[in-house]
């Protein structure tokens, strides 16, 4: 398993090259001068010397494998640049915001595992019943509903209409709420439906019938034996959740102003200030792969016949 790691982590390194190469050509391909933009956000008068001298300053007269060659040397160090509009270092303004996206994603995280567990086995243990018939609903619906649309809906329900929570910003508890919500719904939705399906799938297996003439109690044989062995498409599921709900923040922080890295990368785009983007998409990308390697670890737990494999190898 450690060289299994390590292994992982080194290919890390030729997948944030790769990304870096197409966010910065991408970046460039777009339409607009982000040296004009640069003298905007900085209320200089756009005279022909003064798009000279900010070209030169960015370094957007070199040619295109200059350009990344010379930030590429200065990002493995840890210098992704400075912003256009506030002049500070690029690393230190995305590490800042990190955290309050982190938090909205755990929270969004936790909720789905908390309501879609609970909610997968027990529809799979009544099949055809009325939970099931509930958590099917909520499924189709959840993954039916866009999650702007669904934000703006809980605002004007909870916020505007009832007042029982606050309808903007980053505070207590209770400001997490909605966008907690609005992130993790559709997740809870695949989720629960994924649960369901890989429980009924193993519910007549041999080992659970095994179980049952052993005279295991069946809270053991469903928690035991049937929802450890459910649990590798589920894993599965969770590391895309992973990928989905940081994506996700991203309009859903615009929608509720919270105070996070991807509301910071959208003002970005507008502004076309690329060390942002560039740093912001090579973070994402990174936390992305570093979760989906937990949860190739988690495989290794759920599963023995994964981690022998690795012992073989």
């Amino acid at each position: 398993m450690p060289a299994y790691i390590l292994k992982r982590l080194a290919a890390l390194i030729p997948l944030l090259l790769l990304v870096s190469v197409v966010v910065f050509l991408l970046l460039r391909a777009a339409q607009g001068d982000p040296a004009m933009a640069y003298l905007r956000l900085s209320r200089i008068p756009p005279t022909d010397e003064a798009l000279a001298t900010a070209r030169r300053m960015l370094e957007l007269d070199l040619p295109l494998w200059e350009q990344y060659a010379s930030w590429l040397a200065r990002a493995v160090t840890g210098d992704f640049g400075n912003s256009y509009v506030t002049g500070r270092p690029v690393l230190g303004e995305v590490l800042h915001y990190l955290p309050a996206t982190l938090q909205l994603a755990g929270a969004a995280l936790l909720l789905t595992l908390i309501v879609s567990i609970p909610l997968g086995v027990g529809a799979a243990l009544h099949r055809d019943r009325p939970l099931d018939n509930a958590a099917r609903t909520l499924s189709f619906t959840s993954v039916s509903l866009p999650n702007f649309w669904l934000g703006f809906l809980l605002v004007w329900l909870f916020a505007v209409k009832l007042g029982w929570l606050p309808a903007l910003g980053r505070g207590g508890l209770e400001h997490l709420v909605l966008p907690a919500v609005t992130l993790s719904l559709m997740s809870m939705g695949i989720n629960t439906r994924l649960i369901r399906a890989s429980l009924l799938e193993n519910m007549h297996a041999r080992h659970i019938m095994y179980a049952r003439a052993r005279g295991i109690s069946e809270h053991g044989v469903v928690w035991r034996h049937m929802f450890k062995n459910s649990l590798i498409p589920v894993l599965t599921s969770l590391g895309m959740h992973v990928g989905e709900l940081l994506g996700g923040a991203v309009i859903v922080e615009t929608v509720f102003a919270w105070p996070g890295v991807g509301r910071y990368a959208v003002s970005a785009v507008y502004n076309r200030d690329y060390p942002i983007l560039q740093c912001f998409m090579l973070l994402m990308t990174a936390i992305f792969v570093l979760c989906n390697l937990a949860v190739d670890i988690l495989y290794a737990w759920a599963d023995p016949r994964i981690r022998l494999g690795e012992d073989r190898a």
